[in-house]
């Protein structure tokens, strides 16, 4: 008895099929974790680079206005129309730089935003954050000091009371734990979470 060999065509077929899933598989456990690294990375990065713009900001805003924002339309309404922040912006500094193969000059730019992974500075990108485009959020305390006065008799004669708004900010991102700065304690005024 002789067996009928089997079609050329039908092994072949099963060998595309295998090689397909193979690489199918290579691309679902190596390719695919590597892409959600690298995308975690860069929102985590930029993020931060847009909480540092906008902790510049609200610096710029205190400096104008002697106390910070908790409206995110206020501050960069502020950053977008203010012809001085343009100003600098565009200013750069003359650096004398000394060294054994010589002196020279650099020149070193004021802007006080960086740069961005995504691009170049602007002002629409404080808004959001690039995750899940959802806003910041941007806090500022409340502090109200109340001052009794009293007559010789012990009756109170009047009470002052004081409301101070916005001498401390927070900057918190939407999809993690970063933040700039604390509304209650002046130690950590424009300090960074993740430093």
């Amino acid at each position: 008895m002789s067996k009928k060999a089997e079609p050329w065509y039908l092994h072949a077929g099963l060998w595309a099929v295998i090689v397909v899933l193979v690489v199918i598989l290579i691309q679902v456990s190596i390719s695919g974790p590597n892409e959600i690294v690298r995308t975690r990375e860069y929102n985590k990065n930029e993020s931060r680079l847009r909480m540092k713009n906008l902790k510049q900001a609200q610096i710029l805003f205190e400096n104008r206005y002697d106390k910070f924002t908790d409206n995110l339309d206020t501050l960069i309404n502020f950053v977008k129309s203010d012809t001085n922040i343009h100003k600098l912006m565009k200013e750069f500094d003359t650096v004398k730089v000394y060294s054994a193969k010589g002196d020279s000059t650099i020149l070193k730019s004021r802007n006080p935003f960086v740069e961005l992974i995504s691009g170049p500075f602007n002002f629409d990108s404080l808004y959001f954050s690039p995750k899940s485009g959802r806003p910041f959020i941007v806090k500022v305390d409340t502090l109200l000091e109340v001052d009794t006065v009293i007559n010789r008799r012990g009756t109170i004669v009047k009470i002052d009371s004081i409301t101070t708004i916005g001498k401390r900010y927070l900057i918190k991102n939407p999809d993690s734990d970063d933040k700039i700065g604390d509304v209650d304690s002046d130690a950590l005024l424009n300090t960074e979470s993740w430093d």
